[in-house]
């Protein structure tokens, strides 16, 4: 089964986390299919937070690609921020 979650990376105390495209059985940190998009949760100032392929999630999504809980809140943060971006 294909999973789209995050990957951790950065420091100590200081997370970055990467949105990937990965086969369940794989590690959390491990072989990834393809990147899509990162999270920061420390951004602070003029720091992108959040920024995701939104197409590309779609299509994986479209392929039977299972996002994980945090991965659907993003997703559905970034739809709405675009919408608000696109209103404006």
């Amino acid at each position: 089964m294909v999973v789209i979650r995050l990957s951790r990376g950065g420091a100590k105390k200081r997370p970055f986390y990467t949105i990937v495209v990965s086969d369940k059985r794989s590690a959390r940190d491990g072989r990834c299919i393809e990147r899509i998009g990162y999270f920061n949760p420390i951004a602070a100032g003029k720091e992108v937070r959040l920024h995701l392929e939104h197409d590309r999630a779609q299509y994986w999504l479209s392929q039977g690609a299972q996002a994980s809980e945090r991965v659907q809140k993003l997703i559905k943060t970034y739809q709405e921020t675009a919408a608000t971006e696109a209103t404006a």
